[in-house]
């Protein structure tokens, strides 16, 4: 897994533009939670989906641009939280133990 780290706001930007052309997933990780640790390890043990780019947030050390996806994104805060973007917007979200990268692929592919 090639994660591409998550820092700051211009790359929702580039994100939104870049998922006009291929999708992108943005992987919300809190580096305290075992069920987002479980999440994570989950992801990376499967081969990821075709074509798709992965962002990796550390929503504790980048709290405030992660309130700026949900609010960017309509969605609600969780943690895990996988959210895949097409077209600038969130076509697909999940949370906790319902994050898996078959559903991702499903998810890329149907849309």
């Amino acid at each position: 897994m090639n994660w591409i780290a998550l820092t700051d706001e211009p790359q929702l930007e580039q994100i939104k533009e870049q998922s006009k052309h291929s999708p992108i997933v943005i992987f919300k990780h809190s580096t305290r939670c075992s069920i987002s640790s479980m999440a994570k390890s989950r992801l990376e043990r499967e081969t990821p989906a075709h074509n798709v780019h992965f962002y990796y947030l550390d929503l504790l050390k980048y709290r405030p641009l992660s309130n700026k996806i949900a609010e960017d994104f309509h969605v609600h805060h969780q943690s895990p939280q996988i959210l895949l973007i097409k077209n600038g917007e969130c076509t697909y979200e999940e949370s906790h133990n319902g994050i898996s990268m078959e559903e991702i692929a499903e998810q890329v592919n149907n849309q």
